[in-house]
């Protein structure tokens, strides 16, 4: 069945609705608008969590609604209801043309259309049996005791949606899209002489199941942990101070998501709120730095062949050679800057309104070998892996914990260390990068985005890349 079929079954053949009958609504609702849409949405979302060799929870949820949004300049109208009806949506209509207030605007044209897709629509929930999921995870969880004998917690989930989502505009032009998406996780407890530490992987995309219920996917992820966990056993206080810090290929690139990638989202910088306002053409960043966002990666966690405006995903280039060259835009604040939109507008549901947010954001790989760089720091940091932190999008300051990372002496990576942070600032911090691998990897699957009280999925990605004199916190007596 085709992406349109399944939208107008879902949302019309189901429903007490009749689509021209509703187009004609949106018509009416936006007149007078700059902008607007109608957005519906339904999804089907399950999670499944194995703690301690027996299933914890199982839950299945299934929710649809619309939510209907007038734009006048810099005024937004906003309904949404989980009921769909032509009352529904009229009652929307009315409360969104109070923005107007009689206003005689032009309505912006629609994206143009789109006639790929990046990943399948085929929805995952209904493929594989309840049963084998829970096997699964079971088998996640006596794997990771048989391989390891310190082994003595073990956690694992697996959650699953399918989101189907239509965009309709003024003279009935609507887009789409159907989305899946997956997530596996584990994470587990190892102890030795009385001490315990944590470990912990996840891996996910917009596919289906099949991929994680292979044997070398999941036994990966649970080595992984089991890793994490066995090196942290031998952890030390981390040392605190200004010091060259290395941090490696992939999630790392958590930092620039965070550090940087939400102070180049257009409304901070249309709003004058981000330290990046206003430096387009500036240096921003070192020679050599390259950062894209680049929400048409096919599967990826932060793909999407339209954004939930409509407007079709693209490899936006923020920073190129260290020179500040672009925002990420949604289509109301790239109209306030008189820019193009980016495929950047997106919204956790249909009761949310568009923002832009960030895709899949990475940095480009450079020319050193890995190896080159860690010979060329005699004392610092490396850090490879992260936990939570915290970034002031005004001020690009940040403060990140490490979950895995080692003393560099002499060029060779010696000690792992524990309780060590990274503190800067964004646009300082990669003015300071004084090399960058030729490694670039993608994070295996598990961001999330969170920005005003919205959560979606992202990706993130980086090279080995060195800093020259970042602030570490540490526990170091």
């Amino acid at each position: 069945m085709s992406d349109g079929k399944i939208a107008n079954s879902l949302f019309f053949e189901n429903s007490e609705m009749d689509r021209s009958a509703v187009e004609s609504q949106v018509s009416n609702a936006l007149q007078g608008a700059d902008d607007g849409e109608l957005f519906l949405e339904y999804r089907q979302s399950e999670a499944f969590s194995f703690d301690d060799g027996r299933l914890k929870s199982a839950s299945f949820d299934t929710t649809q609604g619309f939510g209907l949004r007038t734009v006048c300049g810099e005024a937004t109208g906003f309904a949404h209801a989980s009921e769909l009806s032509e009352r529904a949506v009229e009652n929307a209509a009315t409360t969104v043309r109070a923005v107007t207030g009689g206003r005689s605007g032009s309505i912006a044209l629609a994206p143009p259309a789109v006639n790929k897709s990046l990943y399948s629509d085929e929805n995952p929930l209904s493929d594989i049996p309840f049963d084998t999921k829970v096997k699964l995870l079971g088998e996640m969880d006596a794997y990771a005791r048989s391989k390891d004998s310190r082994v003595v917690q073990v956690s694992a989930s697996l959650a699953g949606s399918w989101q189907v989502v239509e965009i309709i505009r003024t003279g009935g032009e609507r887009s789409g899209d159907i989305r899946p998406l997956v997530r596996l996780n584990v994470s587990v407890v190892v102890e030795k002489d009385g001490r315990r530490e944590s470990g912990s992987f996840g891996t996910g995309g917009r596919t289906g199941y099949d991929m994680y219920l292979e044997e070398s996917t999941w036994k990966h992820a649970v080595d992984e942990a089991i890793r994490q966990a066995v090196v942290n056993l031998d952890s030390i206080d981390a040392p605190a101070g200004e010091m060259p810090v290395i941090v490696g290929p992939g999630w790392p690139g958590i930092i620039l998501h965070e550090a940087v990638g939400h102070g180049l989202e257009g409304d901070f910088n249309r709003k004058k709120t981000s330290v990046f306002s206003g430096l387009i053409g500036e240096r921003v960043a070192a020679p050599g730095v390259t950062v894209v966002d680049d929400g048409t990666i096919p599967d990826r966690r932060g793909s999407l062949t339209v954004d939930d405006e409509g407007t079709a995903s693209s490899c936006t280039t923020l920073i190129e050679d260290g020179i500040l060259v672009g925002y990420m835009q949604d289509r109301q604040n790239a109209r306030l800057m008189g820019v193009e939109p980016t495929g950047n507008g997106r919204r956790e549901s249909f009761s949310h309104l568009p923002l832009p947010r960030m895709t899949n954001t990475y940095m480009l790989g450079g020319d050193k070998d890995p190896a080159e760089i860690l010979g060329s720091v005699k004392k610092g940091l490396y850090a490879i892996n992260f936990g939570g932190g915290q970034v002031d999008i005004t001020s690009g300051k940040f403060v990140f914990s490490c979950t895995e990372a080692y003393m560099i002496e002499d060029g060779k990576l010696t000690a792992p260390v524990k309780g060590a942070t990274l503190i800067g600032t964004g646009s300082e911090a990669l003015k300071k990068v004084r090399a960058v691998g030729n490694d670039m990897a993608l994070d295996s699957g598990i961001g999330t985005c969170g920005k005003a009280g919205q959560s979606v999925p992202v990706g993130v990605g980086q090279p080995t890349m060195l800093l020259d004199g970042l602030t570490v916190g540490g526990t170091a007596s």
